[in-house]
C-alpha cells in the first residue's frame, strides 16, 4: 500500500481516538458546577424568594396536616351524630304510628310493626337520604322492613340484607312504646364504614382540594412577596455595591445617595460619608504633591543656580554664596523632618515617654525661646498659667504640639496683632490655651484644619501658608496622650486652639504604680 493510500486511515484513527468536543476543559467545568450547584450559587433574590416559598410551604403542609387530623376526627363524629340522630328521629315517628295502630285494631295478637303505614317513616329515611340502609327490626326478631333487601341469584333467588355485618358501622335506636321496647331501627351507609354518605365524602375531598388549593395559592403570593421584598432590599445594595465599583475605578465622586432609618440606609450614609472623607484626603494629597514640588523645587533651583554659578566660575565660592546653599539646604531639612515626623507619630514609631509634666513650667521655657521670633514678627505675646498644673505625658512632644500652635498663630496674625497663651487647671483635664488676633478661620474650616496638608488659603504664598502638617502633628501628639483639641474662631477676628490633656492623678498613680513595680519621674526642667 502507498503512502497516499495509507494517509485516510490515518486521519479515521485520529477522529476516532480524539475525544468528543463536549469533553471540552470549560464544558467540563460548567458540567461539574451544574452537577455541585449549591445554595450559595444563587443570587441573594433567588434565595431570599425560595425562602419565602419553603416557608410558606412548610407552614401550608403543617396546617393541612393539623386541620385533616382534626378534621376528620370531628367530621367523623359529625357525621356519625347524624346518622344517630336520623335513627332516633325515624324510631320515635315510628313508635307514634306503633300506637296509633296497636289503639285502632284493639287486637293484641297484631303486630303493628307488619303495617306499612307504621314503616312508613323508615322507608321516608330511606328514599329521602341517599346512599342509606335503614331496616326495621321487632322485638320477636322479625324483620318488617328492610331497605337492602336484594335477590341473590347465587343462593337461588333468596332475598337477603345488605346491611354489613360489623355493628360498629351501623347506627341503632329502639321503638319504645310506653316504656316497651317493640323494636330497633337501624340505620347504615352503603360502602361507608364511618355512617359518611356519598355527599359528606365528597365535601371532605372538596375540602382537602380546597385546601391544597389555598396552599398553592399561599406559596405563590409568598414566593411573590419574597421577590418583591429581596428586590426591595437588595436594590440599596446594588447601588452601595456600584458606587464601590466607581470608586474603585476612579470616580471618588460616586455616591450611593441613600436616606432613610433603616440599617442599609444607614449603611449607605455611613459610604457615602466614607467616600467623601477619601474624596477630600485624595484632593488634600493632590494639593499636598503640588505643595511639595514647589516647596522642594523653589531651595532646589536655588542651590542647583548657586552651585553651577560657582562651577563656572561666574560666582566665587566664597562664605556669602554657602551661606545661601546653606540656608536653602536648612530649608529642605526641615521640610523632610515635618513630613517625617508627622509620618512617624501616625505610625506610633516613636515610643513616648511618661513622666509627671509640670505644664506651666514647660510652657514658660516655649514662651522664653519664642519672644523674640513673636516680637520680630511685629507682634505681641502674653502668658498665663495657674500654678501646678501636672500631667503625665511626653514632656517633647507637649512642647513640639505648644510650639506649633504658637508658630501657626504667628504665621496667620498680621503685624500688629496680640497672641495670648494660657495654661489652666479643669477638673480633670489640663488646657494649654493659644489665642491669636488673626485672620481667624470658618466653621468649615475649623472642621477640616487637622487634616493633614490642608491650608486655610491654598493661593496664600508658601512663606506664610506652610504646607499644612503642623496642625496634624499636634493632633497627633494630643490624641497620643489621650486628649483632644479645641478649635473656636471667627473670620477676620482670630482663633483659637486649645489642647486638653488629662491631669496628673497621684492617687491613681500610686495604685497603678504599686500593682505594676513601677514609678513615674517627675520631668526636670531643662535649662
Amino acid at each position: 500500500m502507498t503512502e497516499a493510500e495509507d494517509k485516510p486511515r490515518i486521519l479515521e484513527t485520529a477522529e476516532e481516538v480524539a475525544p468528543p468536543a463536549a469533553s471540552s476543559p470549560s464544558r467540563a467545568r460548567k458540567t461539574k458546577k451544574r452537577q455541585h450547584l449549591r445554595w450559595s450559587d444563587f443570587s441573594y433574590t433567588t434565595r431570599v424568594t425560595l425562602a419565602f416559598a419553603l416557608i410558606a410551604a412548610m407552614t401550608a403542609l403543617v396546617a393541612i396536616g393539623v386541620v385533616s387530623f382534626v378534621w376528620e376526627q370531628h367530621f367523623r363524629t359529625y357525621t356519625a351524630d347524624n346518622m344517630k340522630t336520623l335513627c332516633e328521629t325515624t324510631a320515635d315517628r315510628i313508635a307514634v304510628l306503633y300506637k296509633k295502630v296497636e289503639e285502632a285494631s284493639g287486637d293484641e295478637n297484631v303486630d303493628p310493626l307488619r303495617n306499612e303505614e307504621v314503616t312508613k317513616p323508615a322507608a321516608q329515611a330511606a328514599e329521602i337520604t341517599s346512599g342509606v340502609g335503614v331496616k326495621v327490626v321487632d322485638a320477636r326478631g322479625g324483620t318488617p322492613f328492610d331497605s337492602s333487601w336484594v335477590v341473590d341469584e347465587n343462593d337461588g333467588g333468596h332475598e337477603r340484607s345488605l346491611e354489613p355485618p360489623d355493628e360498629t358501622q351501623v347506627a341503632q335506636s329502639p321503638i319504645m312504646v310506653d316504656g316497651k321496647k317493640v323494636g330497633t331501627v337501624r340505620l347504615w351507609v352503603y360502602g361507608s364504614e364511618a355512617l359518611m354518605r356519598q355527599p359528606d365524602q365528597e365535601f371532605r375531598d372538596n375540602s382537602y382540594q380546597a385546601m391544597f388549593i389555598a396552599a398553592a395559592v399561599a406559596i405563590v403570593l409568598a414566593s411573590c412577596i419574597g421577590f418583591l421584598f429581596a428586590r426591595n432590599l437588595v436594590a440599596p445594595i446594588n447601588r452601595i455595591m456600584g458606587a464601590a465599583r466607581a470608586i474603585g475605578d476612579g470616580d471618588l465622586s460616586a455616591r450611593t445617595d441613600l436616606r432613610g432609618e433603616d440599617e442599609v440606609a444607614r449603611l449607605g450614609e455611613t459610604f457615602d460619608a466614607m467616600a467623601e472623607s477619601v474624596e477630600k484626603d485624595r484632593d488634600l494629597e493632590r494639593r499636598l504633591t503640588t505643595d511639595v514640588a514647589h516647596e522642594l523645587r523653589t531651595p532646589l533651583m536655588a542651590i542647583q543656580a548657586t552651585v553651577e554659578a560657582m562651577v563656572d566660575g561666574v560666582y566665587e565660592a566664597d562664605e556669602e554664596r554657602l551661606v545661601t546653599v546653606n540656608s536653602e539646604i536648612q530649608r529642605l531639612s526641615r521640610l523632610v523632618n515635618a513630613l517625617l515626623k508627622l509620618s512617624r507619630l501616625e505610625n506610633r514609631a516613636d515610643p513616648m515617654k511618661e513622666e509627671v509634666v509640670n505644664v506651666g513650667e514647660l510652657i514658660a521655657g516655649i514662651i522664653a525661646t519664642h519672644e523674640m521670633f513673636v516680637s520680630d514678627s511685629g507682634l505681641t505675646l502674653t502668658y498665663d498659667a495657674q500654678p501646678d498644673v501636672m500631667v503625665v505625658g511626653d514632656a517633647d512632644m507637649i512642647r513640639q504640639a505648644t510650639a506649633n500652635l504658637i508658630s501657626n498663630a504667628v504665621r496667620y496674625t498680621p503685624e500688629g496683632g496680640h497672641i495670648t497663651v494660657a495654661v489652666k487647671k479643669g477638673d480633670i483635664m489640663a488646657s494649654i490655651a493659644v489665642k491669636d488676633t488673626g485672620i481667624g478661620l470658618t466653621k468649615e474650616e475649623a472642621r477640616m484644619v487637622f487634616s493633614r496638608f490642608w491650608r486655610a488659603d491654598a493661593g496664600r504664598n508658601r512663606e506664610s501658608g506652610g504646607l499644612g502638617v503642623g496642625l496634624a502633628v499636634v493632633k497627633e501628639i494630643v490624641d497620643r496622650h489621650g486628649g483632644w483639641v479645641q478649635v473656636e474662631g471667627e473670620k477676620g477676628r482670630g482663633a483659637c486652639f486649645t489642647i486638653h490633656i488629662p491631669l496628673y492623678d497621684e492617687g491613681a498613680e500610686k495604685h497603678r504604680a504599686f500593682g505594676s513595680g513601677k514609678k513615674r519621674t517627675p520631668h526636670k526642667k531643662q535649662r
